[in-house]
């Protein structure tokens, strides 16, 4: 009996991108083929990569070409995603060696497009890049979720309507499409049977969910719709939100849903109202700190995540300066920080990309630094007390895990003693902190089963 074609997929990039690539994986099983634990011993290789900014599609690219350099006899390459939708026909002269590109519109399909190709059979790279965007219609009835460990993450929608002057993601990705809430519901049950035990909410604006399908202000119906349809589900986490989409409603949900996690992710990206202005977002700041503010006294031990970015076109030292300042006002626990990079194609490529590199990156390393000091004084704040643990894993009497401040992968972790197995939702007593991460003890081995319910992930006194 001959044996299955087989493929290996490397995905780039963010979390959404690792939905994706899931899905392409159902989808290629779903057809035959068997995943390979290598490039080198893969019928097809996929690489799904990023393009959203200069060093993403530099990562790509080299990976394109590292993998079509090694390529045997009758081996397929395929690139899909971002890069691909942004590069199209040039990615292939770019890169020989290459069989086809799939967009990122269409990854569903994947396997009509490996049926496509003839492996050796001399015919022209596939530039598979259709302009309709039907992302969230035409899936291929496949879960639209990828699970690692006990975590699973959950796209609800795909693509942007909003204008930000920096962001290829409209352009890349298409305009906002909303998954059907039906679907979502029932892809919550599906993860909640299969033992999963936080769902984290991904969309490139969770806050615009359900605008295009007449249901404005629409997060608040899907979380208590995914609250009723998986009780079992012990934790909610939201990503992505939009400055000015943080409705009142959504605040009461999160205030009344057990399951969903006092956490907010908020991309900030600058606190001079000049400065959003040319970028094409929205510059009330004062909201910022209203909206904040409210939620911190609605929301308890309420964990704020944003990012910035230095070295926008025009950025003045005055300007600047509004960074930091900002931080030491409002305290986030979590802060990411990026610097500029022109994006063709969009509104501030434009402009002059008049601010040095190495002043862009003098910014950005003077914020970190005072960040770093606050989310060491935020950590330490939380020694002696209690807080539910998501175990992630554990090694001769270590164990790491997250608690509710901590979204997988891109936030902190908590170092405990003792062993706890993957999965379990575990009581822990929290002894020391770090910059980033928390440390600290087991509580007792009943806790250690994952049999505790957490009250949002909040913290109790020693």
């Amino acid at each position: 009996m001959p044996s299955k074609r087989t493929y290996h997929l490397i995905t780039l990039g963010c979390a959404k991108n690792t939905v994706d690539s899931d899905s392409m994986a159902a989808l290629l099983a779903r057809g035959g083929l068997a995943p390979a634990r290598s490039p080198a011993r893969a019928d097809v290789i996929v690489v799904n990569t990023c393009g959203f900014i200069d060093a993403a599609r530099g990562e790509s690219i080299e990976t394109l070409r590292t993998l079509a350099a090694a390529k045997r006899a009758g081996q397929l390459l395929i690139a899909a995603g971002c890069l691909t939708q942004r590069s199209g026909a040039d990615l292939v002269r770019e890169i020989p060696g290459l069989d086809a590109v799939l967009g990122t519109r269409r990854w569903m399909d994947i396997l009509s497009v490996v049926e496509r190709l003839r492996p050796g059979a001399g015919a022209p790279p596939l530039v598979h890049l259709p302009a309709a965007v039907s992302v969230g219609t035409d899936e291929r009835d496949v879960l639209r979720a990828a699970v690692r460990g006990a975590s699973a993450y959950l796209k609800i929608a795909d693509g942007c309507r909003r204008p930000c002057a920096f962001c290829a993601i409209p352009a890349i990705k298409g305009t906002l499409v909303s998954r059907p809430k039906a679907r979502i519901l029932e892809e919550a049950k599906i993860l909640q049977e299969a033992g999963v035990r936080e769902l984290v909410l991904l969309a490139q604006d969770t806050t615009a969910y359900g605008s295009d399908l007449g249901q404005p202000d629409g997060l608040p119906g899907l979380l208590e719709g995914i609250a009723s349809a998986a009780p079992r589900i012990d934790w909610i986490r939201i990503l992505y939100a939009y400055p000015g989409a943080v409705s009142g409603r959504l605040i009461d949900a999160m205030a009344s849903l057990p399951q969903v996690l006092p956490y907010l992710d908020i991309p900030l990206q600058h606190a001079h109202p000049d400065v959003l202005r040319r970028m094409k977002r929205p510059a009330d700041v004062d909201w910022v700190r209203r909206t904040v503010a409210n939620m911190r006294a609605r929301l308890p031990g309420l964990a704020v995540r944003t990012a910035f970015i230095t070295g926008f076109p025009g950025e003045s030292c005055e300007e600047f300066e509004a960074l930091p300042a900002f931080l030491r006002e409002m305290r986030f626990d979590r802060v990411g920080c990026f610097l500029y990079s022109c994006e063709e194609g969009t509104a501030s490529a434009a402009l002059p990309d008049d601010v040095p590199p190495a002043l862009k990156q003098e910014r950005r390393d003077r914020l970190m630094e005072l960040q770093q000091g606050i989310s060491l004084e935020i950590n330490r704040a939380w020694i002696g007390k209690r807080m539910d643990v998501l175990v992630e894993g554990h090694q001769k009497g270590l164990t790491v895990g997250r608690s509710y401040r901590d979204a997988p992968e891109v936030d902190g972790v908590v170092l405990l003693e003792g062993d706890a197995p993957p999965g379990a939702m575990v009581r822990a007593r929290i002894t020391g902190a770090l910059p980033y991460d928390l440390t600290g003890v087991l509580e007792d081995e009943k806790t250690a089963g994952g049999k505790l319910r957490p009250s949002k992930g909040r913290a109790s006194k020693g």
